[in-house]
């Protein structure tokens, strides 16, 4: 492991957020690829706007949301952890 690659995985751990609460643990895409829905620990099951008002009013873990092609988007928090993004959650 080269150096940057040491101080990355340093950075990662010390700033590793433990998903606590309700969290995204499941997806739903349609035939395009788009996520359009979202399964929490808890089971339930919310389409794009419910997670995308539970995500602003601080209800979901590990989900950012930001302003992009002008309206807001949720994703996983950027995190460097893989297993938790999104597009690798198993689906619904």
């Amino acid at each position: 492991m080269d150096r940057y690659e040491k101080a990355f995985e340093t950075y990662r751990q010390q700033n590793a957020v433990e998903q606590t609460g309700t969290y995204i643990s499941a997806v739903r895409k349609n035939e395009d690829g788009d996520l359009i829905a979202f399964k929490t620990n808890t089971g339930e099951e919310l389409d794009y706007i419910q997670a995308l008002e539970a995500a602003k009013s601080g209800k979901l873990s590990g989900v950012d949301v930001f302003h992009k092609y002008g309206r807001d988007i949720i994703r996983s928090e950027p995190d460097g952890i893989k297993e938790n993004n999104f597009d690798n959650l198993p689906e619904f």
